[in-house]
């Protein structure tokens, strides 16, 4: 072999070993994306000419002698680190969603917060002391696996959608007393149970793995209940303690027996509600059906009840309990038998 066609075979052995490697690293990265994400991730980190942006409403400080910036919003900046934040101890407004956050323990000694938005993070965890003066907290499209941790005295608003929580334990008033709106969407709850909260007003679990209704009997001041695309078959757990539910969405569960509608009737004040995408809809009946048990309802699915419906309903009803009440001689002659 000349010394050319040894130097292109050596050339040619070089490239196939190189090529190897990187297909081999290559696979190595699809078997592991976390560990291949940790090798290139850039850290980033909030720098003051970022804050000097970011600040905005200037108003007085707490002893009024003075004036400073109040809210901040540094939302897709792909932030790693806010450790600089930890001199803003005046901010009541935070938004830092769309980063890339791990760590927000820098917050710690922001105690006038108000808002604070951490939406599309990489949280799995939420275990900052409580703020004294906290309402809304949005921590939706991050890694949360549970809501241990989370106590916020002042706390009104919470927002958990799209995270990877699967129980609701946690969710009590000791922790939360003041929350009203709770929003668990796409999440892998399978039951309801865990949530003591009397005061809740709102509570969105849809898109979970919902099968059971448990403890939610005790939700005297819930208006609404949305429960889209879960796995209910039947509607146990309502009672007539839930005096002001007004509203539920159950679209896309498995509910198929006309009779758990009977369940829904201890709900006094249930005007709307929404069965879409159940086997339930599929009845030529469906409409009548539904107003027939619940008389009080307004509204199903997208439509209002008309008068037409609402007299057909009541025809309808009258028929049904006659045909129920058994024949008065039949009555007696089984007596007699």
């Amino acid at each position: 072999m000349s010394d050319a066609e040894e130097s292109n075979a050596e050339e040619e052995e070089i490239e196939q070993e190189e090529k190897s490697e990187n297909e081999e690293q290559e696979s190595k990265d699809e078997e592991n994306p976390e560990e291949a994400e940790e090798e290139i991730r850039e850290e980033i980190p909030l720098t003051d000419e970022i804050i000097a942006q970011s600040l905005s409403l200037l108003a007085k400080t707490g002893s009024g002698l003075a004036h400073a910036y109040v809210r901040l919003e540094a939302s897709n900046r792909n932030l790693t680190d806010i450790s600089r934040l930890e001199a803003f101890v005046h901010l009541r407004f935070i938004d830092l969603s769309n980063n890339r956050l791990r760590n927000v323990s820098s917050l710690q000694r922001l105690k006038f917060l108000l808002t604070l938005k951490l939406d599309f993070n990489e949280l799995s965890a939420f275990d900052l002391p409580p703020f004294p003066y906290l309402q809304t907290l949005s921590l939706s499209n991050n890694r949360l696996r549970t809501i241990t941790g989370i106590e916020q005295q002042r706390l009104e608003s919470l927002n958990l959608n799209h995270n990877q929580i699967d129980s609701c334990t946690g969710l009590d008033q000791s922790k939360l007393p003041n929350l009203t709106s709770l929003e668990l969407r796409e999440n892998h709850i399978n039951t309801t149970k865990g949530i003591s909260l009397p005061g809740l007003k709102s509570l969105f679990v849809a898109a979970n793995n919902i099968t059971k209704l448990e403890d939610i009997e005790n939700l005297s001041r819930l208006t609404t209940l949305h429960l889209r695309d879960n796995k209910l078959s039947n509607l146990d757990g309502f009672s007539s303690d839930m005096r002001q539910l007004q509203y539920i969405n159950l679209r896309g569960n498995s509910t198929s027996e006309a009779s758990e509608l009977k369940k829904l009737a201890v709900l006094p004040m249930l005007r709307a509600l929404v069965l879409l995408d159940t086997p339930l809809s599929e009845s030529d009946s469906y409409r009548l059906d539904v107003l027939v048990t619940l008389d009080k309802l307004e509204r199903l699915d997208k439509d209002q009840f008309t008068d037409e419906e609402k007299a057909d309903a009541q025809d309808e009803q009258k028929r049904r309990e006659a045909t129920a009440e058994p024949d008065e001689g039949e009555g007696e002659s089984k007596d007699d038998e």
